[in-house]
């Protein structure tokens, strides 16, 4: 895996930190009863994507909650925009994936206790 720059470590921190409470706002008002987080956020080299990984849970309800997530995304770059605007010149494009890591574990936990 590729080292990542001082810069893209800094921007990741920062959207990883700002998207965490716009989600947390969004989440009290349209998804009551499920629990999203952000766990990574990875900005590609030329700075123009962040890729942001959600933990969803309940997980069953990840796919329908990561498509209206995906259907937020403009208002939510613009937030992003307006909050980053004297950090960052440019906001970088946002693609939002389901980190299914912890389901992962769980399963290989379940494996190895039976």
């Amino acid at each position: 895996m590729e080292e990542l720059s001082t810069r893209q470590q800094k921007i990741s921190k920062l959207i990883h930190r700002e998207m965490a409470d716009m989600l947390l706002k969004i989440n009290k008002t349209q998804f009551i009863g499920k629990l999203i987080s952000v766990t990574i956020v990875r900005v590609t080299k030329d700075l123009g994507i962040a890729r942001i990984y959600l933990s969803i849970f309940p997980s069953e309800f990840s796919t329908q909650v990561l498509k209206e997530i995906e259907l937020m995304h403009k208002p939510l770059r613009g937030e992003l925009g307006r909050k980053l605007g004297k950090s960052l010149r440019v906001i970088p494009e946002l693609e939002f994936y389901v980190d299914d890591s912890l389901d992962y574990i769980e399963k290989i936990d379940k494996l190895l206790h039976t």
